[in-house]
């Protein structure tokens, strides 16, 4: 249990340490001609908060004010209008304040004649120099690659499924839980990123904290054993997987998806965010196996903190999420 709640408290200060904001950001050049091109920057946002990420060009372009500038529910977003200005083959392309994140930018690019590039900046690496003659092809399995980052760096989805895994153990009606938690997400998640649903973000982050806090009132000693959650917890995997799926399609909503490569890029997305959630469950039950084979299992044992420590770490953590996500959607909404 001391390793769970170990786990716990990095789940709470890595998500702190990351300004709160795992989400994907989005650069995009059009290439209108020769040495012209319309730079749009989009940028998440968590109601008043926006972590310092800033857009340069090594030609210069992007020093100059932009164009316009606003801000919706979300995200923030800029705009450039480069007018005989260098051509884009060549310039490197940098994110300020990157480093210091554990978000990643998308960046996509589109020639003048009709190619699109996407290729994404990560903290390790936060520049790039621009090669627009290379051949491309559909250039999508960036999206496998957001998948697989986008979960393993949601703190609060990994600790839902971290929940999940406590209230039904290892064995077959896990794999059932998970299976449908699987496929309640990817259902919401389809339908968000293809615009037929839409929810506001705020909303939707303060209902995934509130899942998670409900999981940790099941783990809660006391709690009778006879509940829909512990009869039937794939039904309420899969009510709960409905709302993560619209969390998750947050990601993408923000940075889109390619015109002529819609499809294969969401399945991609998808199919990452499944690779990070199996990865993680994996790495908890590896763990748990090994802590049970060596001395450190008379703490694993204790029944007093096996009982009491796991639902009150993860409930304590969801609930701060749950009122700092309430108060930055009633500020949205003000």
């Amino acid at each position: 249990m001391r390793l769970l709640i170990a786990m716990v408290a990095w789940l709470g200060l890595a998500t702190a340490a990351a300004a709160h904001e795992v989400r994907p950001a989005l650069l995009q050049i059009v290439e209108t001609g020769p040495h012209a091109y319309d730079v749009t920057w989009k940028q998440p946002a968590l109601g008043d908060l926006v972590i310092h990420l800033s857009p340069h060009l090594s030609g210069g372009a992007l020093e100059a004010a932009p164009a316009s500038e606003s801000a919706e529910p979300g995200f923030v977003e800029k705009t450039w209008r480069v007018a005989g200005g260098p051509p884009l083959e060549g310039q490197t392309v940098r994110i300020e304040g990157l480093p210091e994140t554990v978000t990643d930018v998308l960046l996509r690019v589109t020639t003048a004649d009709g190619r699109q590039i996407d290729d994404v900046l990560k903290p390790s690496a936060p520049s790039r120099a621009l090669s627009l003659a290379k051949p491309s092809g559909l250039a999508v399995p960036a999206y496998l690659r957001l998948g697989v980052e986008h979960i393993l760096t949601g703190f609060d989805h990994l600790l839902f499924v971290l929940g999940l895994l406590l209230l039904v153990g290892p064995g077959w009606r896990l794999v059932k839980t998970i299976t449908a938690f699987t496929l309640a997400h990817s259902l919401t998640l389809a339908l968000a990123a293809l615009g037929y649903i839409s929810f506001p973000s705020a909303v939707i982050e303060a209902l995934v904290a509130l899942s998670i806090v409900f999981v940790a009132t099941e783990l809660a000693p006391g709690r009778s054993r006879d509940t829909l959650a512990r009869r039937q917890p794939w039904l309420i995997a899969f009510s709960f997987g409905l709302l993560h799926g619209m969390a998750f399609a947050g990601a993408l909503a923000e940075i889109g998806l390619p015109a002529k490569a819609a499809p294969q890029a969401l399945l991609l997305f998808n199919i990452g965010v499944e690779i990070g959630q199996l990865a993680f469950i994996g790495a908890v039950l590896a763990l748990l196996w090994l802590v049970r084979r060596t001395p450190a299992r008379n703490l694993v044992e204790r029944p007093a903190l096996a009982r009491w420590a796991p639902p009150y770490a993860i409930g304590g953590l969801a609930a701060f999420w749950l009122i700092e996500r309430v108060v930055a959607a009633v500020g949205v909404a003000a």
